[in-house]
């Protein structure tokens, strides 16, 4: 299959080679050239737009920051619908795959106006963070026509071992919203058990050890626990992007009139965090303004 991958950040990157280790071939576009370097080197094809990209493509895939961003790689000038004109008419219609987190109501305005142009979009946001898109163990969740997903899932199967159809367009943007909730939530929860535990004199490590046995483990403890006692904040998953995700939530809840006390909450502590100064930290870095604000600095795991 001929793909056009269009964005090429901490994510991205590692996608777009696990389809080329995939057998796929590459066309790859970036705002930035540099990014597009390592790619190339091994084999895919650069564009200068992702008009240019999709041109010759059987599938486009983009992994971008936000809803504009989708908007202007799919719609704006020199975007994916300009390649239109440009497409060899004996050619299938062509499907475009966005990976990006964005809002619900964002996901099927661009399915609608796509589909008015006669392009198939499907909404496959994912789980794993930078760690899972590098294994290729991603967990995608998919919105949109079922025709479409049948001819994406070959190369989403190079991207994800869990890759499930949700619903229509949408669907798949409220799935990971709901994703969103539950490790949002879920790393404040284990960054204010850890900080609770070593604010007491006990040793973080072993509280988090006895957790891991019972009802309160979860891959969040096991995982990113390990990582705020090692106080590895480097992103993986970068705090002002958990914001923006939450902020979906809450925006997405408010139009439909739904309570969501814990995600209101939670994000209230990601803007803190963005608003001192560590949006690039990863989301774990929460820790660290629980620490703060208990006048406990670096009193989980190894302050060095």
């Amino acid at each position: 299959m001929k793909i056009a991958f269009i964005g090429l950040g901490i994510m991205g990157r590692p996608m777009a080679l696990n389809l080329l280790r995939g057998g796929h071939e590459l066309i790859v576009w970036a705002r930035r050239a540099e990014s597009m370097r390592p790619l190339l080197d091994v084999g895919a094809q650069a564009a200068d737009s992702p008009a240019a990209a999709a041109t010759d493509a059987d599938l486009v895939i983009s992994m971008v920051a936000d809803a504009p961003d989708v908007e202007e790689v799919m719609l704006g000038a020199k975007g994916v619908v300009d390649a239109l004109p440009l497409r060899d008419a004996d050619a299938a219609p062509l499907v475009a795959v966005d990976m990006s987190t964005i809002a619900p109501a964002a996901a099927r305005s661009i399915a609608a106006r796509l589909g008015e142009r006669g392009i198939a979009f499907l909404d496959a946001p994912v789980s794993g963070g930078e760690v899972g898109a590098i294994a290729g163990s991603l967990s995608i969740m998919v919105g949109g026509d079922v025709a479409a997903f049948a001819r994406a899932q070959p190369a989403l199967a190079c991207l994800g071992s869990r890759v499930l159809h949700i619903g229509a367009s949408g669907a798949g943007q409220v799935t990971k919203a709901a994703n969103q909730i539950l490790t949002g939530v879920g790393v404040l929860a284990v960054a204010e058990a850890l900080n609770f535990a070593a604010c007491s004199g006990v040793d973080a490590g072993r509280v988090r050890e006895a957790l891991l046995g019972g009802f309160a483990a979860s891959r969040i403890l096991e995982n990113h626990g390990q990582r705020m006692l090692e106080r590895k904040f480097a992103p993986g998953f970068k705090a002002w992007m958990h914001q923006k995700d939450l902020n979906i939530v809450l925006q997405s809840a408010h139009q439909l009139g739904v309570y969501t006390p814990l995600s209101a909450a939670t994000a209230q502590l990601f803007n803190a965090l963005v608003g001192n100064g560590q949006g690039d930290d990863d989301s774990i870095a929460v820790l660290k303004l629980l620490e703060s604000l208990s006048g406990a600095a670096g009193a989980v795991g190894d302050a060095a």
